[in-house]
């Protein structure tokens, strides 16, 4: 079926047919042909846009266009006819198309999880908690946490040190939260399912409006987290600003394979 979604396009004038956009995409959606990437089947395009961080001209875009319904089952085919496994997790086609969610109901607005707000400090949270439960306090500094949902002018993000993470990461660190957190404000999201290009709009805005010091990317050693550090460094391009950008990779087995030595926790 035809739903209103988002889908990738591209700009065959940017386009210089390097070819890092097909490697980049899982779903098998892009190819080159005669010189040029192309969308070689919308249903094989989930619109999530983790390709657009592999294109080097900016020659990608995700629109939002009436297409047909993301389809699964024809990615799984498309990509074994290439010898190729698909994704361990394809999104759900309904999940995709825009002004409803899964049931079909118009999608929820003005979430109070989405209300901006500082948190007391890690050692006055402990001096509440009985002894027996005060391992581990949190050293979370601030809410919300995930990237599409901080606004630029949160208060917190000023003269910040920033720790944008992949979603998959603190459930891969047991320690993840007392070694990186201290002295750092976790921004979290994922480069593969959400918007790639909006993330990097987000991000400008915030390093532009707030005199960010540093930024810490910690993502995973899968292929397709490396759009973190692509997220990091556009957004610095695009807002003009100089600042370090450090990568931090973590493995599937929850030992660091790069950067960070040690799991050194970042000094405020």
């Amino acid at each position: 079926m035809k739903a209103m979604r988002k889908l990738i396009t591209v700009n065959e004038d940017l386009c210089n047919g390097c070819g890092n956009c097909v490697t980049g995409c899982a779903e098998g959606a892009l190819a080159i042909i005669d010189g040029k990437a192309r969308l070689v089947n919308e249903v094989f395009c989930d619109g999530l846009g983790a390709c657009l961080g592999e294109c080097p001209t900016g020659a990608l875009k995700v629109v939002e266009v009436e297409a047909e319904d993301f389809d699964p089952a024809a990615v799984t085919s498309h990509l074994a006819a290439q010898g190729r496994a698909a994704p361990d997790h394809l999104p759900d086609p309904a999940s995709l198309r825009l002004g409803a969610n899964a049931g079909g109901a118009a999608p929820h607005r003005g979430c109070p999880g989405g209300q901006v707000m500082s948190l007391a400090p890690a050692s006055c949270r402990q001096a509440n908690i009985p002894a027996a439960q005060a391992t581990g306090v949190s050293q979370l500094s601030h809410w919300p946490i995930q990237l599409r949902l901080v606004p630029p002018t949160a208060p917190f993000l000023k003269d910040a040190r920033l720790l944008l993470a992949a979603d998959c990461v603190p459930p891969s660190l047991p320690d993840f939260n007392a070694r990186f957190l201290p002295g750092r404000v976790l921004l979290l999201g994922c480069p593969k399912f959400d918007d790639a290009q909006a993330y990097i709009a987000k991000l400008a805005e915030i390093l532009r409006a707030n005199a960010i010091r540093d930024v810490a990317v910690v993502q995973m050693e899968v292929p397709c987290c490396s759009g973190m550090t692509v997220i990091a460094q556009r957004a610095a391009q695009a807002a003009g600003v100089r600042i370090p950008v450090e990568t931090i990779v973590v493995g599937r087995d929850g030992r660091i394979i790069e950067g960070a030595p040690g799991l050194r926790p970042f000094p405020g």
